[in-house]
């Protein structure tokens, strides 16, 4: 299967290209999230550390955003966990 990338852009307006996981979309399709990584190892052998960030659009650029409401976030959790446990 081929890997699929991603670019990102940074707070500092550099880019990164990263190895796209997937994307997700809230429960009411109100929001899109994508889930990406840069291969960095995580803290048990195997596994890799994942990010998730919220797709926004302005006009017609597309950015990711951070998510930093806490229940945003379970959400996001609970998307994951239906995918891991599909």
């Amino acid at each position: 299967m081929e890997e699929k990338k991603v670019i990102i852009e940074t707070g500092d307006g550099s880019s990164v290209e990263a190895k796209l996981v997937t994307f997700l979309m809230s429960e009411d399709q109100q929001k899109h999230y994508v889930v990406y990584t840069f291969g960095e190892a995580g803290p048990d052998e195997g596994d890799e550390i994942i990010y998730v960030s919220r797709i926004a659009r302005n006009g017609d650029t597309l950015y990711v955003e951070e998510i930093t409401d806490d229940s945003e976030w379970a959400e996001v959790q609970t998307l994951l966990k239906k995918i891991a446990n599909a």
